[in-house]
C-alpha cells in the first residue's frame, strides 16, 4: 500500500450505500471537504437521506455516473450488486473501495485525526481497522486542539521565510527550531 492524501473538494465521488455503512462513510467524506458528492441508495435509511439530502439518488448509479467519478465507496453492498459496480469502474478506469473487502478494493480509507488541516493517517493496510480506531485514539488523546492554530503559524512563518529567498533547507531548519520551542506530542 502506498498511503496518500487525497483533497476530496477537488474529485468526483460516488458512494453507493444504504444504512449504517454509508452513512458512516458520508460522515468521513463530509468532515473531508467532499464537494463533488454524489450519493446513490436504492433504499436509504432515514438517517442516511437526512445527511445526504439533495445529493441522494434514489437508486443505484448507471455506468456513465460510475465512469464521471473518480472514487467510489461501496459501504454496506456486497454481492452481485458490488461484483457489477466493480466491473463498470474497472471498465472505466475508476478507483473504488468496497468497505471490508480490501481483497476486492483499490484503495482503503485509514483511520483519520484531524486538527484543522493537521491529518494524521493510521493504515492497518485494511487488516484490522479495529486495530487502526484504536492507535486513532492513543492519538487523538495524544495532539492537543493547539496543534490546528500551529500549523497556522507555521505555514505563515514558511510562507514569509519563501518569500523573503531563504532556500529549502534553511526555511526547514527555521520551521524545526520553531517547533521545537512550541508544545511536543507525546504518545
Amino acid at each position: 500500500m502506498l498511503p496518500i492524501t487525497v483533497d476530496v473538494a477537488r474529485v468526483r465521488v460516488v458512494l453507493v450505500g444504504n444504512g449504517a455503512a454509508a452513512r458512516r462513510r458520508l460522515v468521513l467524506l463530509d468532515r473531508a471537504g467532499a464537494t463533488c458528492l454524489e450519493v446513490y441508495g436504492s433504499a436509504p435509511s432515514p438517517e442516511l437521506a437526512a445527511a445526504a439530502g439533495i445529493r441522494l439518488r434514489r437508486r443505484l448509479p448507471r455506468a456513465g455516473e460510475i465512469s464521471r467519478a473518480q472514487l467510489i465507496f461501496l459501504a454496506g453492498v456486497g454481492g452481485a450488486v458490488a461484483a457489477r459496480l466493480r466491473q463498470v469502474a474497472d471498465s472505466a478506469g475508476v478507483l473504488l473501495n468496497i468497505e471490508d473487502d480490501i481483497r476486492s478494493s483499490d484503495f482503503h480509507s485509514p483511520a483519520v485525526v484531524r486538527r484543522g488541516d493537521l491529518t494524521v493517517a493510521i493504515s492497518t493496510a485494511g487488516r484490522s481497522p479495529a486495530v487502526a480506531a484504536a492507535i486513532g485514539r492513543q492519538i487523538d488523546a495524544s495532539i492537543d486542539r493547539e496543534w490546528s492554530a500551529r500549523l497556522d503559524r507555521a505555514a505563515a512563518l514558511r510562507s514569509r521565510w519563501r518569500d523573503a529567498g531563504y532556500d529549502r533547507a534553511r526555511v526547514a531548519r527555521l520551521t524545526t527550531s520553531w517547533l521545537d520551542r512550541q508544545a511536543r506530542i507525546t504518545l
